[in-house]
């Protein structure tokens, strides 16, 4: 692949590489663009420039990933099949290959470890990158976050957005800004000007429900949220008031952690055919949970809160959770506290597509020595 690398974008007329930027710290978010999509066109040419999905054609399949050629006729990541077939007929379905993606992950990191030992991953295709001081002597995250992108084109033949700024929040919009192979900058002296702006959809936390809250509180943008009293945020959007209250300010204190706590362990079933009773549900339960308590001994993980999450035919998706005073390690507790909240569930005449059950709410380190104890007996 040649090595096309873009030039800089930023927020606002503002030279990035000023000498504000001293007194701040340097953040990068890191993403690939259409990670696993870009891996298959990558190890097969004849795909390059074509509308290509990772995932099964067929009546259950989901799309889990897809080239920005598929994107352009609205297909997106967890979308049935079917649905991105009927929005783009010539689409080609290519198998997912994890090992060749987690392959490419690891030697991304690689690249990122050349650069700064603070390194925060997200997920396989995603990293947050604390670069105020790096091992290549850059002065500033516009460089790093430069020649980064064109390692990972050199050395791995993929593409990546990148978005620096001065903290976490504003790094993570800023590399979303110019996909794909953007590189966005959103300077401090520019950022409020930014977040004014801002859709609040794009505000960290707020979802499709929390988006249409807002909306009915008459607040669509950024210097809407920032105009409301943090009393008024925080009586009406609780915890998260804080957080909008602060974001809406460009501010996020957050430090690039790199030792995150895994939060759950999870496991689910997409069935080949819908289920229609409660007999068949309880037996599908069964494989799925003997599945999780494997993983739950694989990785060593001890939580004490269960969720059980059901999708249906027309893909609307509930979930039921309880948190426990004690840990959930044994399948036949975690079966019979399932079976409780799918009592809590409006099954009657629903066709049932998927069911997973997660444990999360792990132990920190102070309360797991608490109870060690306990735990073995």
């Amino acid at each position: 692949m040649s090595e096309v690398v873009p030039s800089v974008t930023y927020a606002g007329k503002i030279d990035p590489y000023s000498e504000v930027w001293k007194q701040f710290r340097k953040i990068l978010h890191v993403d690939l663009d259409a990670f696993f999509a870009s891996v298959e066109q990558r190890d097969n040419p004849k795909l390059v420039g074509l509308p290509i999905a990772v995932g099964l054609n067929s009546a259950r399949g989901v799309v889990a990933s897809c080239s920005y050629e598929a994107r352009k006729f609205g297909v997106h990541s967890a979308q049935p099949s079917s649905c991105a077939l009927k929005l783009c007929p010539q689409i080609i379905f290519v198998k997912g290959r994890m090992d060749a993606y987690r392959e490419a992950s690891e030697q991304i990191n690689q690249i990122f470890r050349r650069y700064t030992d603070l390194i925060e991953p997200l997920s396989i295709d995603e990293a947050f990158l604390d670069v105020t001081e790096n091992f290549k002597g850059f002065q500033f995250g516009v460089e790093c976050a430069r020649s980064i992108k064109a390692d990972i084109l050199k050395e791995v033949g993929l593409v990546a957005s990148a978005g620096v700024s001065y903290n976490k929040f504003l790094a993570k919009i800023a590399s979303d800004w110019k996909k794909p192979n953007g590189l966005y900058v959103i300077h401090p002296a520019r950022a409020q000007a930014f977040i004014d702006k801002l859709p609040v959809k794009e505000i960290w936390g707020v979802g499709p429900v929390t988006q249409q809250k807002m909306h009915r509180l008459e607040i669509h943008t950024g210097k809407d949220l920032r105009e409301k009293p943090l009393k008024f945020l925080v009586d009406n959007f609780g915890k998260a008031g804080m957080s909008y209250y602060n974001y809406s300010r460009g501010i996020d204190n957050r430090v690039v952690n790199t030792n995150r706590v895994r939060k759950q362990i999870s496991a689910e079933c997409t069935f080949s055919n819908d289920l229609t009773n409660y007999h068949d549900l309880k037996n599908s339960l069964v494989m799925v949970i003997n599945k999780l308590v494997e993983r739950l001994k694989r990785k060593n993980f001890i939580g004490f809160s269960l969720t059980l999450k059901i999708r249906f035919q027309d893909f609307k998706t509930c979930t039921r959770s309880h948190t426990f005073d004690h840990p959930l390690k044994e399948a036949e507790e975690i079966y019979k506290k399932s079976i409780e909240l799918i009592k809590h569930v409006d099954l009657k005449g629903k066709k049932i597509r998927l069911i997973g059950v997660s444990v999360g709410s792990p132990l920190t380190i102070n309360e797991e020595e608490l109870l060690l104890p306990f735990v073995e007996f």
